[in-house]
């Protein structure tokens, strides 16, 4: 059995393996707001990664939002000014774009394959200390946040690495130096109570932003989280996923409701696609699906259901 020393060092050193890797793909970013009526202008900061080689930089929708100028540091090639290329306020997501040399792009990995217990570090620049690191682990999955714009964030990460002011837009980093969430949120007081946005949930917004420069959203008036599903009853209907969107309410007046859909069901099919989680149901309720009936294919106790769905378009 290695000694309490020898797994001091083997902790350390995938901290520090994560850090070095990591870093150089982390910015600041710098805001300016647009001047208020009186001629005050106010400032801010955060952080942020690069996302592509080409430029493009994940970051909050809350560290952007109102800015007039917005200017991004990196740690190899300086200062630069970047473009807002949209935002997603139900998301807390921004995508901005730096035409800068040598940008070194993060490495993105699976949060559905995230586990409770398992080993992150967040990076960031909290109070404009840069390329900060801290490192904890991860304390639950499947936490709904509420986001600026007032919706509710879905599959969120919760974290006790730390995080601060200014660590907003950070990545949190598996040990394989794979980035798994967009830090958002920190509840102060308390400590330990940290939490990041889903990469697999960033990953959709920064392609319909890169796209469109916003997001389009089919609604059906749910809310939902990834849960696993009974293994007896998956092998029973030849289920290809493990897990599915498990229903937490549903708005009687929408319609999910009108449709017949219940608290406690578990969506595992939308128009034949399997649906392995909330962030997979929200890619397929896409704008495609807008007025369209839809079928969703269900788990109602033990039973296998279908019905029929009439996404609508969700309103901002």
């Amino acid at each position: 059995m290695p000694d309490e020393s020898e797994a001091l060092d083997a902790y350390s050193r995938v901290v520090t393996q994560v850090a070095e890797s990591v870093s150089p793909s982390v910015v600041q970013i710098h805001v300016e707001m647009e001047p208020r009526p009186g001629g005050q202008r106010n400032s801010g900061s955060g952080s942020g990664f690069i996302f592509t080689p080409d430029g493009f930089i994940l970051t909050n929708s809350h560290v952007v939002h109102g800015a007039g100028k917005i200017s991004v540091r990196t740690l190899d090639s300086g200062e630069f000014s970047a473009q807002l290329i949209g935002e997603d306020p139900d998301t807390d997501l921004a995508l901005l774009r730096v035409d800068a040399p040598a940008l070194r792009a993060v490495r993105l990995g699976d949060s559905r394959k995230i586990r409770v217990g398992q080993l992150v570090v967040a990076i960031g620049n909290p109070y404009g200390f840069q390329y900060t690191v801290t490192a904890g682990v991860v304390s639950a999955l499947g936490r709904s946040l509420r986001s600026q714009s007032g919706r509710s964030i879905e599959d969120v990460i919760q974290t006790d690495a730390a995080l601060n002011p200014g660590n907003s837009g950070g990545p949190l980093v598996n040990s394989s130096s794979e980035v798994i969430g967009v830090n958002t949120a920190t509840i102060l007081p308390a400590q330990g109570l940290c939490f990041a946005i889903s990469i697999n949930t960033a990953q959709f917004i920064a392609t319909r932003l890169i796209r469109d420069g916003v997001v389009r959203r089919g609604y059906i008036g749910v809310q939902a989280q990834t849960a696993p599903i009974n293994r007896t009853i998956a092998r029973y209907h030849d289920l290809k996923a493990q897990t599915g969107a498990l229903v937490l309410s549903v708005e009687a007046a929408a319609p999910a409701g009108k449709a017949g859909l219940r608290e406690g069901d578990v969506i595992i099919a939308l128009e034949g696609d399997t649906v392995e989680g909330i962030d997979v149901l929200h890619q397929l309720l896409n704008e495609t699906r807008i007025g369209l009936w839809t079928n969703l294919t269900i788990l109602r106790g033990s039973h296998k259901l279908h019905l029929k769905v009439l996404p609508e378009l969700r309103k901002s």
